[in-house]
């Protein structure tokens, strides 16, 4: 308590009535805990809400504690949500294409970089008794340091996330290519074939495997199959599925064979790759410049001019 004290009264900088409004906030800060608490048990428990669902013909189900959870903290950040269309598509995109695509997975993530946010500089305040080596000023900048921490990092790990599941995309898009133009040219439609090349994927590449699915729920549900290409290519956000659906699309608004646009893609694919290799090939010399320089270069030197240094070194002793 004194420890808090002193750090309201180094913000507020009035030593003679920091007391009052140490109790104040404090007072304060129990009262909106305890509302707090009182609104989110009565949102998860609220027998209003489970007439609700009932009267509007929804099964009633037993929500589980994160549901629950996450149905409660749903209104109290109404107000952090982005407001913009395109920041709004921006999360939202980022958060499909690293696999989270519930209703509320915004909401989640926005409680999560609120929560983090408020706990890890609170964290901070009431942990710096415990380091009295630190003063209340170095304790304040490592809060505000802790809140920005906690403000950015749920972004760098949905990237991180995002980009881990795209490369696992990637890595099982050739296989997949291959196996529809093998499908195609047996003469399966492409519904039949993208169906099958799921099958086929699903034990190797999952994340791939399920996103051909997807797209065969999305045709038989009576979307267009056109619409269908466009939400996978969207979905999984790589350039070259782009490709692939742009002269899918194509194929199919001129009626033109499946089969020789897959394998025409399939080609091109197969020199893109081929370029690629040789790009990554060419760069290992300049790769391999700074390990060399501090990893061989040394040792070399040592065996090579050691034995002479040894040498001079003892003439100028015998010298002496």
């Amino acid at each position: 308590m004194e420890y808090l004290a002193q750090i309201l009264s180094q913000v507020t900088g009035d030593t003679g009535t920091f007391q009052a409004v140490f109790i104040s906030t404090i007072a304060v800060a129990i009262f909106l805990l305890t509302m707090g608490c009182i609104y989110i048990l009565g949102s998860i428990y609220s027998p209003l809400h489970r007439r609700l669902r009932l009267i509007a013909g929804q099964k009633d189900t037993m929500p589980t504690t994160g549901e629950k959870l996450s149905r409660a903290l749903q209104p109290l950040v109404l107000d952090i949500l982005p407001n913009k269309d395109w920041e709004h598509s921006k999360v939202r995109t980022k958060l499909v294409q690293a696999g989270f695509r519930t209703d509320n997975a915004l909401t989640n993530f926005y409680v999560v970089k609120t929560m983090l946010a408020i706990l890890l500089p609170g964290a901070v305040v009431l942990l710096g008794p415990m380091f009295p080596q630190f003063t209340i000023s170095q304790v304040l900048i490592a809060a505000l340091v802790a809140g920005l921490l906690g403000m950015f990092v749920p972004n760098r790990v949905l990237k991180r996330l995002q980009m881990k599941r795209m490369q696992k995309l990637r890595n099982g898009f050739p296989d997949a290519l291959d196996l529809l133009v093998v499908c195609s040219e047996a003469g399966l439609a492409l519904n039949a074939a993208i169906e099958r090349v799921g099958k086929e994927l699903s034990m190797t590449y999952p994340e791939l495997a399920g996103e051909l699915s997807i797209i065969n729920a999305e045709i038989r549900v009576g979307v267009n199959r056109v619409e269908a290409l466009r939400n996978f290519a969207n979905r999984t956000g790589l350039p070259d599925i782009r490709g692939l659906v742009a002269l899918l699309t194509q194929s199919l608004r001129l009626g033109t064979g499946i089969a020789a646009t897959l394998r025409i893609y399939a080609e091109e694919f197969r020199d893109k790759r081929m370029q690629l290799a040789e790009e990554q090939a060419a760069k290992i010399g300049t790769k391999m410049i700074f390990p060399l320089v501090t990893c061989l270069f040394p040792g070399f030197f040592a065996v090579i001019i050691g034995p002479a240094i040894i040498r001079i070194m003892a003439a100028f002793s015998q010298l002496g």
